[in-house]
């Protein structure tokens, strides 16, 4: 389905007060991309599932409160980014509120069983190791723009954790982040002989 109508189905249930649809079809359209990020960031399958758990139950806490000032995609990613974050800290572990709704935990848990199968059995590139060198920053930012394709406002709103006001001069400031990290990946991969 194109991103477009997904997010136009995902805002009629919103708009239907339907929060648990929305967020059912938040974690469908969005969540194996969501754990694959997470996955890719944080380089322990174990520690992007922790992140992802959380991602899910304050996505279904929050859906509520979204404002729509950005797609959902990107507020998926943010939620995500934060709970990667936040997966260590005591008390995100042992008290946040459980996902209440069985069919919202069935989900999760599908998403989680069928996306991280298909992580481990593709072979890693040589050009996948060398991203696993960069810092968490630099990876995500590779991952949001060339796996995702966001957009540098998205990817602004995702890693900045900027005002809205400064959301442009965040996104050019990744944007320079970025070629210098292209560079870095590129000196990296002549020293290995892979181009």
């Amino acid at each position: 389905m194109e991103r477009q109508t997904l997010e136009a189905s995902i805002r009629g249930a919103w708009d239907a007060r339907d929060f648990e649809g929305a967020t059912t079809e938040t974690l469908r359209a969005y969540g194996p991309e969501v754990l694959g990020f997470l996955v890719a960031t944080l380089k322990d399958a174990d520690a992007a599932e922790d992140a992802f758990s959380l991602f899910a139950e304050r996505l279904w806490l929050n859906m509520a409160r979204f404002e729509w000032k950005c797609s959902v995609r990107t507020w998926s990613y943010v939620i995500a980014r934060h709970a990667a974050a936040d997966r260590y800290k005591n008390e995100a572990r042992h008290h946040r509120a459980r996902v209440t709704s069985s069919s919202l935990a069935e989900l999760e848990a599908s998403i989680r069983t069928e996306t991280l199968s298909v992580l481990r059995t593709q072979k890693r590139t040589e050009i996948a190791l060398l991203r696993d060198e960069l810092a968490d920053e630099d990876r995500a930012l590779l991952v949001l723009r060339v796996d995702r394709n966001l957009s540098w406002r998205d990817i602004a709103q995702v890693l900045g954790g900027v005002a809205e006001d400064e959301l442009d001069r965040e996104a050019a400031r990744l944007r320079k982040r970025f070629q210098l990290v292209k560079e870095q990946l590129r000196k990296l991969a002549k020293e290995r002989g892979l181009i």
